[in-house]
């Protein structure tokens, strides 16, 4: 029994908690395409090639599962055995991350004006990860047991150490392009604010899984609970990516608005100015004080999917 419930029992809560984010993946599908109908078609097809891929993995861990629970019930010796759905998974987890970190990585080369020295750092990562987890597939489907995964243990921690070194450069990235990007608007400030806090989270619960893998198959060895952990990767990829397309409204609609400014927030230089401008006019002073109305546009760098512009108004009441 202890043997079961420190292989099957992580196995299968990996299955079952992966089966839940799978719904909320696409339940987040299903309110991308009612709500972004005119995004352009690269962006449907990379959210379409995520959901594939993220549906083929989740059905082959549920049959590994399944395999060993329910076809193979009863006889101890294919719980050493290494099913071929249990490691294809693999190549599906790798393709999903691929998808999506490329997304952030065109990202970065967008908002950064194509800086080269920012990008392909995260490609190197991107590349790194991808290319470790075709090779694990690859050797893995030529061992036939569990124990001989000990063989090829260093590109299973290699996988791990990749996603998370390339998830937490991502959003270190974003983070700074972000911060330099402020302007002497509050509202502005908060926006900014908003997706950088955005970006560390989408970011970190990946990062945060994979070093989890890294670390339980370290201390862990002997058991299953990495591969529990190595499930939800893919599931967090996927989750992120869509609420990072689906929360663009929201963000959108939180910096429209008016932006009030009182004048007496404004510096003494500014002031003794105005005050200039009274004595040389004075018949264009108003006993409850003076309005003045700002109009600017503010241009901001999206990616090509959607654009934008507020309209802030500054003025005195």
């Amino acid at each position: 029994m202890a043997l079961l419930d420190a292989t099957m029992g992580p196995l299968l809560i990996g299955v079952i908690l992966a089966a839940i984010m799978y719904g909320v993946s696409c339940s987040q599908m299903y309110y991308y395409f009612t709500r972004y109908p005119r995004d352009p078609w690269s962006i449907k097809l990379l959210v379409m090639a995520v959901w594939t891929t993220d549906s083929i993995h989740q059905a082959l861990i549920s049959h590994s599962v399944y395999w060993y629970l329910i076809t193979e019930y009863g006889n101890p010796t294919a719980l050493t055995l290494l099913s071929k759905s249990i490691i294809v998974e693999v190549f599906f987890n790798a393709f999903t991350g691929l998808f999506v970190q490329s997304f952030f990585a065109a990202r970065i080369w967008k908002l950064s004006g194509g800086k080269l020295y920012l990008v392909i750092p995260v490609a190197v990562l991107i590349a790194g990860e991808f290319a470790v987890a075709m090779a694990y597939s690859i050797k893995a489907l030529r061992l036939e047991t569990f124990m001989d995964l000990v063989q090829i243990k260093g590109l299973s921690i290699s996988i791990n150490a990749f996603a998370a070194a390339g998830d937490v450069t991502i959003a270190a990235i974003l983070c700074t392009i972000l911060h330099f990007s402020r302007t002497g608007f509050s509202k502005s400030n908060t926006l900014i604010n908003r997706l950088m806090v955005f970006a560390v989270n989408t970011g970190l619960l990946t990062s945060v899984c994979a070093c989890l893998s890294l670390i339980t198959i370290l201390s862990l060895p002997n058991t299953f609970v990495y591969i529990c952990f190595f499930f939800l990767v893919g599931r967090l990829y996927s989750n992120s990516l869509m609420a990072t397309l689906n929360a663009r409204k929201s963000l959108r609609e939180a910096s429209s608005g008016e932006l009030s400014v009182s004048l007496r927030d404004m510096q003494p230089a500014a002031s003794a100015n105005l005050t200039n401008l009274t004595n040389i006019a004075p018949y264009n002073r108003r006993g409850e004080g003076i309005a003045i109305r700002i109009d600017t546009t503010k241009e901001s760098k999206h990616d090509n999917e959607y654009e934008s512009s507020d309209k802030h108004v500054v003025e005195e009441v």
